[in-house]
């Protein structure tokens, strides 16, 4: 398992992925599909078409890595949206790699210290 820092910011890309990609082709994406830096240090989220595998690529300071999932059975569930990239949240990517979808519950506002 990878630990990013804190408050790192994770971009999925929503059209389906060749897998077959590795680290310059999904750089590639980030640059040209997504408009983003790949060296930023945020994370980039791919998916396949049948929704089975998903690869994330990060730079962290010393080169990309990717980490990568196959699921046996089942897909990942991800919200659908008009754009071509979708901002989420450490707990929404955690969520999804896991197979938890928040459709029906109520997420209640936390309060933090300052």
């Amino acid at each position: 398992m990878f630990f990013p820092e804190g408050q790192v910011r994770v971009w999925l890309y929503t059209e389906p992925t060749d897998m077959r990609k590795s680290f310059n082709g999904l750089s590639g994406m980030v640059k040209h599909q997504l408009q983003e830096d790949p060296l930023s240090g945020q994370l980039f989220v791919f998916i396949n078409r049948r929704k089975t595998q998903v690869k994330v690529l990060y730079f962290d300071r010393s080169g990309y890595c990717i980490w990568s999932k196959r699921l046996v059975q089942g897909q990942f569930n991800h919200a659908t949206s008009a754009t071509s990239k979708q901002s989420l949240d450490w707990l929404q990517l955690k969520l999804m790699l896991e197979g938890i979808e928040l459709k029906n519950t109520r997420q209640y506002k936390r309060f933090a210290r300052s």
